[in-house]
């Protein structure tokens, strides 16, 4: 993984400064959307009781 983190970071260096600036805006993108999805989980609605009681 570090290998491959190392490579990517290496080759990030040799974009031209706009598609670096394209990729930058890209990862903002991903994150902000990742931010809304990953907020607050939902609860949904209790289930019903469909067990009748039973008294004894």
């Amino acid at each position: 993984m570090r290998r491959l983190i190392a490579r990517v970071k290496a080759d990030l260096g040799d974009l031209s400064v706009e598609e670096q600036a394209q990729i930058a805006e890209a990862v903002a993108v991903v994150r902000r959307s990742r931010t809304v999805l990953l907020g607050m989980p939902r609860i949904g609605q209790p289930l019903p009781n469909v067990r009748p009681r039973r008294f004894t």
